[in-house]
């Protein structure tokens, strides 16, 4: 029988980058655009990325997969908070 692949955990100090980066975005669009405007977004985006592609790679998991699941539990979290 076939190995199921690992499923990755969604580490709480990742979904918080996220969730930082979530909000930084939801600042960015609610002014004009301007790269300065614009910047915390994507520098915030980058630490997330770095960190997903380190903790996969870690944790012997698929990047793609892990990105995934802490997006969703970051947006449910902020769901939750903002309800």
């Amino acid at each position: 029988m076939a190995k199921e692949p690992k499923r990755p955990e969604t580490p709480d100090h990742l979904i918080q980058l996220q969730r930082e980066a979530n909000a930084a975005r939801r600042q960015a669009v609610q002014q004009d655009y301007s790269p300065e405007g614009w910047r915390p977004w994507a520098e915030a985006a980058a630490v997330v990325q770095n960190a997903v592609a380190e903790h996969a790679v870690a944790a012997g998991v698929n990047r793609f997969e892990l990105e995934m699941a802490v997006k969703k539990a970051a947006r449910q979290a902020d769901e939750v908070e903002m309800s």
